[in-house]
């Protein structure tokens, strides 16, 4: 579609490439794509961000002609890390996710900062002097609606403090929960602090014009604490991705896979046991056994992984660019997807697991049976999940695939999985941009 015939979209995302990780994935793929279903987008975001990584490579799915507007933004972050003795160069992990070592004291004053000071989020001294820029910008460029997506929520306020003004039509895209997230109770608010979260999170359920979650149990999630239409679009997974890979050999070994961040509330303790009595059980799966992390453990599981005995079969690996990580999936012979074991699990749907589907690899998911995860293996054919204490079946699993590995038949059966492409998806965020802006 022409430019001239597009409705324009401003979105305020503070995750863009060169930024790497799960944060980026949602709007540069539904950017990528949006123009196909007659959006033109404009990207707002910091230009100066603390980003957990860099990932150039994700600037190849940047549209070359794309307008976008960075501006500085000022973080505490240097600050913090002064406190917890961290590098200036050195990068913060999301998620309370710690490598190097168990956190101290310093740590834990940082994080009673963070939660009761920074609200929402660390982004906050971003918020008024964004609204002032794009309201002015506005005045002079017009779109037809606007777009902020969160984490950091503090995207979310400015979008709320340009709604005031100007009166643009609205969405408000949620890849995680506000208080509902899995680690909101370790950030050890006070009573003052809680309810300002939660304040401000009801301002922006009540105002936006629409407001876009990942998933069924997002969606009741929220309804509970402001009922309304809410629209589910999931994240996906990029065709492209897929295609511009060439075929690939799997794994010689019984590779199993687990890619992207592991924080302690990710620690698979019950996986790491099986697998520890299968080694001492089997010789030949204890010749053939391969653990392959790929991305950022938290320190905690690699203890636990020490503890079963299992070090010697562990292949780490650092963050790799996003193409690479394709390429990994498809090579291994078995992809781990593993659930937070909090509350609020049932709702959990990770990024990861639609690359897993179109990976074309037997996936094992360790967390609610009836979770959103858990639901959608089942839906497409695509691999197994288990309870958190579901040992005696995730055994027998591990040694099924095993064993269909040892006679080269362990393929995925997986199907229907189109609907979660990104350009598919594409199209749902775009009806609903056009039911909000006609």
């Amino acid at each position: 579609m022409a430019e001239a015939q597009r409705r324009r979209v401003l979105v305020i995302t503070y995750y863009w490439p060169p930024s790497g990780g799960a944060g980026v994935q949602r709007w540069l793929k539904t950017i990528k794509y949006l123009r196909e279903f007659g959006w033109e987008p404009v990207v707002y975001t910091p230009e100066n961000p603390e980003a957990p990584v860099l990932d150039k490579s994700l600037l190849n799915d940047v549209p070359p002609d794309l307008e976008i507007i960075r501006r500085s933004i000022w973080e505490p972050y240097s600050y913090y890390k002064k406190l917890v003795g961290l590098k200036s160069s050195e990068k913060i992990n999301a998620g309370f996710l710690t490598e190097k070592k168990k956190p101290g004291l310093a740590e834990n004053i940082s994080v009673w900062l963070r939660g009761n000071l920074f609200i929402p989020d660390a982004r906050k001294f971003w918020i008024k002097p964004s609204i002032r820029y794009i309201i002015n910008y506005l005045r002079e460029h017009p779109v037809d609606a606007i777009v902020s997506t969160g984490p950091p929520h503090s995207m979310h306020l400015i979008a709320l403090g340009v709604k005031k003004e100007l009166g643009i039509p609205w969405l408000a895209d949620f890849r995680d929960p506000w208080t509902g997230i899995d680690f909101y109770h370790l950030l050890k608010l006070s009573g003052y602090a809680d309810r300002k979260h939660h304040s401000k999170e009801l301002k922006v359920l009540k105002r936006a014009d629409a407001v876009v979650v990942i998933s069924r149990s997002m969606e009741e999630e929220f309804k509970s604490i402001h009922l309304r239409n809410y629209s589910v679009v999931t994240n996906g997974y990029d065709e492209s991705d897929i295609q511009a890979i060439d075929p690939v050999q799997t794994d010689k070994k019984f590779s199993i896979a687990h890619i992207g961040s592991i924080a302690p509330a990710r620690n698979p303790k019950i996986f790491w046991s099986i697998l520890s009595e299968l080694v001492d059980e089997n010789q030949d799966f204890a010749v053939k056994l391969e653990i392959k992390l790929v991305g950022k453990v938290d320190i905690s599981v690699l203890e636990s992984i020490a503890e079963a005995g299992l070090y010697g079969y562990l292949n780490r690996i650092d963050y790799l660019p996003h193409n690479f990580v394709i390429a990994q999936m498809q090579r291994s012979q078995v992809l781990l997807l593993l659930i937070n074991q909090t509350p609020n699990a049932k709702g959990i749907l990770t990024g990861k697991i639609f690359e897993y589907l179109a990976a074309q690899r037997p996936i094992i998911s360790i967390g609610p049976s009836e979770g959103d995860a858990a639901l959608i293996l089942r839906e497409t054919n695509s691999g197994e999940s288990f309870g958190f204490e579901d040992a005696d079946a995730l055994k027998k699993q591990i040694l099924d695939y095993y064993n269909l590995f040892c006679s080269k038949k362990l393929v995925s059966q997986s199907t229907g999985i189109e609907k979660y492409s990104r350009r598919f998806l594409s199209g749902e965020i775009a009806s609903v941009l056009t039911k909000i802006s006609s």
